[in-house]
């Protein structure tokens, strides 16, 4: 006998996960955004699976724009005194903010798996509900 297919409740709860786990799409040299960008273009209609998305690509843009902000604050302090002592609490950042990454992405997959909407802390809200 054939599986019966999804429901759409179990569907949707797939896509609210995917939105959240496909930042990881990273360990395959795509980049972070991409995957929750990717299912927020698809779904951005499914008034459940939006705000999963919204909420994933917000935190992966804001990512971005923390990793470049490091980058260039990283430049001006190599070309400085300053750098010596400041570039080890630089690298220090940016290894913090990897392994943030890593921990909230997986937060919030777990929260969607659970039905709940997973807000990250640290995320710039540039794409509006």
């Amino acid at each position: 006998m054939a599986e019966p297919s999804p429901t759409p409740a179990s569907d949707q709860r797939t896509w609210q996960v995917l939105a959240h786990a496909s930042a990881f799409i990273q360990f395959v040299s795509i980049p972070s955004f991409f995957g929750p960008l990717v299912v927020w273009l698809m779904k951005r209609d499914d008034p459940e699976v939006e705000p999963h998305a919204r909420e994933a690509l917000n935190f992966q843009l804001s990512l971005i724009i923390y990793f470049a902000a490091a980058v260039v604050i990283g430049i001006v302090l190599v070309l400085s005194i300053a750098g010596i002592v400041l570039i080890p609490l630089l690298l220090l950042l940016i290894g913090v903010l990897l392994v943030a990454e890593i921990i909230f992405a997986i937060l919030g997959t777990l929260a969607a798996s659970r039905g709940e909407l997973y807000r990250y802390p640290l995320s710039l809200r540039l794409i509006k509900g």
